[in-house]
């Protein structure tokens, strides 16, 4: 057997001695999990059937969350406890906007069966829950934890979104597979979007890194599969349409329409013979 090389192992150890403050992944994917699954039923593998265990519930997720945040105190602005107590005071208002949001999905969608059924099985919904609950803590300056629960929403369902873009009201993700909304995004209420919707800079030089780079899409807009939307600048008007697959780079007023019209064209033959088949 060849023998270890010494060096590297301590190469090794010192790295991972200068990296003893992280955020742990797999205890702040738990301690989501355990958030959603206490504020929403339908998510949970156990059920609480008096007051004092959803109250112990309640301490032990708080619980997990100091220890995940004592971790990179260094860096907090203030005490993890103090954090981790104003965090759970913001829970019901947090519980009251995704509630709101699979109401509206529920509304808007007529595939779906009732709101349990939206909150259970919709990749939109859970990727809007996720970014609703670490936008919580990127609101209290707590870094990176934000991105480890966005990139864990990520995995889950194939949905981008930055923790640190502000989404309004009555947010509506449809099918949503591919969908990425970029850090200084500014969506207002009410707003619905589709698959692959790409919400994004039209740059990405690491100048720009305070500069406001991703558009503003105002109130009642709905925007189809495949559309880009790009520019710190661009602006979509409130009540807009933006059809599937446009690449939009520049502001559009209110009420506008804005559609991509492909040319598409179609032979005909007579002949099956005529036809070349491909394998691949």
């Amino acid at each position: 057997m060849t023998a270890i090389n010494q060096a590297f192992v301590e190469h090794l150890t010192k790295v991972h001695q200068q990296s003893r403050h992280v955020v742990p992944h797999s205890m702040s994917c738990a301690f989501l999990d355990g958030v959603l699954q206490l504020l929403f039923p339908s998510l949970s593998e156990r059920s609480f059937g008096s007051r004092s265990e959803v109250e112990a519930y309640l301490m032990l997720l708080r619980a997990d969350l100091e220890q995940i945040l004592f971790r990179i105190e260094e860096r907090l602005p203030d005490k993890p406890n103090e954090i981790a107590a104003a965090y759970f005071e913001a829970l019901p208002h947090l519980q009251q906007q995704l509630n709101d949001d699979a109401a509206a999905i529920e509304a808007g969608d007529p595939a779906a069966v009732n709101v349990d059924e939206v909150i259970r099985t919709y990749p939109g919904f859970f990727a809007v829950a996720v970014y609703r609950l670490a936008h919580e803590f990127c609101s209290m300056g707590v870094p990176l934890l934000p991105r480890v629960l966005s990139a864990y929403a990520h995995t889950k369902t194939g949905i981008d979104i930055h923790p640190k873009a502000h989404i309004g009201a009555r947010f509506c993700i449809d099918h949503g597979t591919g969908v990425v909304i970029g850090e200084t995004t500014l969506i207002g209420d009410d707003v619905k979007v589709y698959q692959g919707v790409t919400l994004g800079a039209l740059s990405v030089e690491k100048s720009m890194a305070n500069i406001k780079r991703h558009p503003t899409i105002e109130d009642q807009v709905v925007i189809y599969a495949g559309a880009t939307i790009l520019g710190g600048n661009t602006v979509v008007g409130r009540n807009s349409i933006i059809g599937g697959n446009v690449w939009l780079t520049e502001s559009v007023p209110p009420y506008a329409r804005v559609y991509h019209r492909p040319q598409i064209k179609v032979s005909y033959y007579n002949d099956p013979a005529e036809i070349l088949n491909y394998s691949i």
